[in-house]
């Protein structure tokens, strides 16, 4: 599995994303299941939220990282109303108390709301250093905003990115390559795969013998210090995943998909879901 250096760590390309698990209980025993078989899989980059299912996932990802706490790079978010200083305090212990362990490895703020940066990252560092994360970083973050929160600390950056979604490319991709953070793609094949139906990613697929998710995946991640983390509960699809952080893409490829998906070439408002 290839890596990137993430706060210090050498993590995988591609990770393990959690959104929507934790929303019913019946999928609970199948949830586990797919991110211990991902960890297998050398996926061993787990990102999740005290968003997602209010907990729950937060909670499917302790039962599956118990017993296996070393192996995991673990990732979590706080809510932006979470986000004082005795805030974050409070969402951080409770996400620990949910995922069983006794730290966080990368602690991101969500979204930007109504707190002050400065008082955010007060009580990111202070978590540091109690030892309760390992270090912290932002979502959703455009360039303006990691400007003006102007914190070498800030160790990442997690957004919206994939085929359909590529305004990131146009300026806050490249100051994050530059400053050496690395950006976390969410949803790198879009939202409940409608990107994987487009003919020229299909056609790509067919000349490489694999699936279109993974050509999808695979062209997420062909850029130095990009991340990603998509959800999967399958083994197929978990072992797509897998395997897709070894695709190398063509020229022919590459040209393929940017004329059904044309880069941006000019400044878009951040998009996210």
């Amino acid at each position: 599995m290839r890596t990137i250096e993430l706060a210090g760590v050498q993590v995988p390309v591609v990770g393990q994303g959690t959104w929507r698990m934790g929303e019913d209980h019946r999928q609970r025993t199948r949830e586990v299941a797919a991110l211990r078989e991902g960890l297998d899989l050398g996926l061993s980059l787990i990102d999740t939220a005290e968003m997602y299912g209010e907990g729950g996932a937060e909670q499917v990802v302790g039962e599956a990282i118990a017993g296996r706490r070393d192996e995991v790079f673990l990732v979590s978010k706080v809510y932006p109303h979470n986000a004082s200083l005795d805030g974050v305090q409070a969402a951080c212990e409770r996400s620990l108390k949910r995922l069983g362990c006794e730290r966080i490895d990368l602690y991101l703020l969500h979204w930007r709301g109504r707190y002050p940066l400065q008082e955010t990252v007060e009580g990111f560092e202070r978590l540091r250093e109690q030892g309760k994360i390992g270090a912290w970083g932002v979502s959703n973050f455009d360039l303006d905003d990691l400007l003006e929160l102007d914190q070498p600390a800030c160790r990442s950056n997690q957004v919206l990115y994939n085929l359909q979604a590529r305004g990131v490319e146009y300026d806050l991709l490249p100051w994050q390559q530059q400053a050496g953070m690395p950006l976390m793609a969410y949803c790198p094949l879009s939202q409940a795969g409608a990107l994987l139906h487009e003919p020229a990613l299909r056609e790509v697929a067919e000349r490489h013998g694999v699936t279109p998710g993974q050509v999808a995946l695979a062209w997420s991640i062909r850029r130095d210090g990009v991340i990603a983390i998509p959800k999967a509960v399958g083994s197929a699809h978990l072992r797509d995943n897998a395997a897709a952080a070894s695709l190398a893409l063509h020229a022919d490829d590459l040209a393929l998909l940017d004329a059904a998906f044309p880069p941006p070439r000019r400044k878009q408002a951040l998009q996210m879901v």
